[in-house]
């Protein structure tokens, strides 16, 4: 059957017509699989580098042979109740079964056999009945605090007696039919055992991992777990409510009106921060949170995640939900449990009857409780944020005022950042008077800045654009404002197109060539222009007696010009690999990033009605017939070419 399926799989690539057939096999099927395949009964183990750590794995459970960043290697044993039989494959011997009291010492739960004997036990689990049995590993047993442990087989006959009874379930069941969330009335006093079977093939029961599963044997099964579990009464409420380290926690709670969904029935997850946590945070900004019963929820709420999720479940870094409706990075590095990335987890695994908490030492702040301020403190907007403070802006940053921010990465900024009233004024313009979302901004919108000023919206194919600075990550929205991260310094509008003109030295000989050519009045109307301005340097490229001859031909100067002259407003931001504009002399530019001819020199020189890029050539039209002029004799001042297109690179 194996080999069968094999050549099919073998034959499939070959008819999709895969170059390398080879890939194709190992891509549709895992070394694991077919070895797994023509071993019969043969199990495979992932077990953790340096440790005795093992996790059963298959191809659904497949932890890219790494668990909790570390390395894993992976062997292969005979599945329970399998042996191996010399020289023949696999482990084709299936073992006779025996009572769960000795199927304890055949899975080297040794621990769990000698206590079960102490405590009276061995009689009932090698009589009658069908049973399953959590039995805790030989390091489970050594892992409990000596006076706990002390505290059970000291009594034997009562206190381990429970405890062993509290492992035990009056009914067999594998580990299919342990599902997720589901509860079983435990041998004492029917207390329930809780169990969560996750998507990657782990199976807890009370957050302790099944070790070895299904060990069957005649009066039941047996799951070796990888510690001692407790009897769970309390809901998670009443957990934090008798522990004085979380004393912080619980008053935080009671403001914020949640103690009751921690009391009702649930699977929760909640990182809890200890008083220490709280106290880390500074006075000014807790007691601010703890003031305001939104901020406070939001907080609160960012600690607890929509289900329950144990330590022993987390493989590798996943994201989370959590009730107030953003992610938690929650994962592992070797054997710390961490939250985006950190390992702040000090306790794990605290069960309650409708969750699990763990303990935390540092508090998680979401950015829906922060300020302007706090939010830009925390990205990498450190240039800006200094400037927005020592622009006298902090009441802003920390006040109530819905606004929004625009906040210039750190590599936008270039050379000395002197406060003076012009760059005041520039950063009081990075901020608008409304709280808005880059998803409900449109093309050709105006925004309002504190300073006064109306700022464009350009909604491009690639990009979101506000004047020159393109939104560079995703939104961050605080309590009462929103920050937008942008690529580059505001250039706000400062005049027409021709006042940016000439207002620059470098654009002297254009301005001359404009008001000769009668352009003048176009390049101050109200529009929405690109304008490729040539610098002195352009003109200077060109011979002087065809710059004479083309200065004295008024109609061809106009056309040369309008070539250079986009229809719309394109800033760099929007620019693709294939970005054409139609120019006003009616060819196409083709405008890039990449594989340049012509750089362009300083972009995104905004105006009122339009945009000015600075060139240092002469952009010569796709063809020599220039419209309404005879003008192929006199385009060998420029380069001639039977390209189709000219591209333009932004720099």
């Amino acid at each position: 059957r194996c080999l069968f399926s094999l050549i099919t799989l073998i034959a499939n690539c070959i008819i999709l017509g895969h170059r390398s057939v080879l890939k194709c096999v190992c891509w549709s099927v895992s070394d694991l699989d077919l070895f797994l395949c023509f071993r019969p009964n043969v199990c495979a183990m992932q077990q953790i580098k340096g440790t005795d750590k093992k996790y059963f794995t298959n191809c659904k459970q497949w932890y890219h042979r790494k668990i909790c960043g570390k390395p894993t290697v992976i062997s292969y044993e005979c599945c329970p109740g399998y042996e191996k039989i010399p020289g023949e494959k696999g482990c084709p011997a299936a073992l006779p079964l025996v009572n769960i009291f000795n199927t304890l010492g055949v899975v080297g739960a040794i621990t769990t056999q000698m206590y079960s004997e102490r405590a009276n036990l061995k009689e009932e689990i090698e009589g009658p009945g069908s049973f399953t049995f959590f039995a805790p590993s030989n390091e489970a047993w050594a892992a409990l605090p000596t006076e706990i442990l002390d505290a059970l087989v000291s009594n034997v006959n009562i206190e381990l007696l429970n405890a062993l009874h509290y492992h035990m379930v009056n009914r067999r069941l594998t580990s299919e039919e342990l599902k997720h969330g589901s509860s079983f009335p435990s041998m004492y006093q029917d207390f329930h055992v809780h169990i969560h079977h996750y998507p990657n093939g782990i199976v807890t029961v009370n957050c302790a991992r099944l070790i070895k599963p299904d060990q069957h044997a005649t009066n039941g099964i047996v799951h070796v777990v990888d510690r001692v579990i407790t009897a769970v009464s309390n809901n998670v409420q009443t957990l934090i409510d008798v522990d004085d380290d979380l004393e912080t926690l619980r008053t935080a709670i009671a403001a914020a009106g949640l103690t009751a969904l921690l009391e009702s029935e649930g699977q929760y997850t909640i990182f809890a921060p200890t008083n220490e946590a709280f106290e880390k945070i500074p006075q000014e900004t807790l007691n601010r949170i703890l003031g305001d019963p939104v901020a406070l929820k939001d907080l609160l709420n960012y600690h607890i995640l929509k289900h329950m999720q144990c330590a022993e479940s987390i493989v590798s870094g996943t994201p989370m939900e959590t009730l107030q409706g953003t992610m938690l990075e929650v994962g592992c590095d070797g054997d710390q449990m961490t939250l985006n990335g950190r390992a702040i987890i000090t306790r794990r695994d605290q069960l309650g009857t409708n969750g699990v908490i763990h303990y935390i030492n540092e508090l998680l702040i979401p950015d829906s409780a922060k300020t302007l301020l706090e939010l830009a403190e925390g990205s990498s907007v450190a240039t800006a944020t200094k400037l927005f403070v020592d622009a006298g802006l902090s009441s802003h940053l920390t006040g109530s005022e819905p606004l929004t921010l625009l906040a210039p990465l750190d590599d936008a900024f270039k050379g000395s950042m002197t406060m003076t009233p012009d760059m005041r004024r520039l950063m009081t313009n990075h901020i608008l008077k409304e709280q808005l979302s880059s998803k409900s901004l449109y093309h050709g919108q105006e925004l309002e800045t504190l300073g006064g000023l109306k700022l464009r919206v350009f909604v491009y194919r690639n990009n979101l654009c506000i004047e020159n600075a393109c939104i560079a990550a995703h939104d961050k929205i605080g309590r009462y404002a929103t920050m937008f991260t942008v690529d580059k310094v505001l250039t706000p509008p400062m005049g027409t197109v021709m006042d940016v003109l000439k207002a620059d030295d470098r654009f002297s000989l254009l301005v001359g060539a404009i008001q000769t050519a009668g352009m003048t009045e176009l390049l101050n109307q109200q529009g929405a222009l690109t304008f490729f301005a040539p610098t002195n340097d352009a003109f200077s490229a060109i011979p002087q007696a065809e710059l004479n001859k083309l200065m004295r031909n008024r109609q061809e100067l106009s056309n040369v010009l309008r070539y250079h002259l986009a229809e719309g407003m394109v800033v760099s931001g929007g620019v693709g690999s294939h970005t054409r504009p139609k120019t006003l002399q009616g060819e196409k530019l083709e405008l890039g990033m990449v594989s340049v001819q012509k750089p362009v020199a300083e972009a995104d020189l905004m105006a009122t009605n339009g945009v000015v890029h600075a060139i240092n050539t002469i952009v010569k039209p796709l063809r020599g017939d220039l419209e309404g002029s005879n003008s192929r004799s006199s385009m060998s001042a420029f380069q001639q070419s039977s390209s189709l297109k000219l591209l333009l690179r932004f720099i």
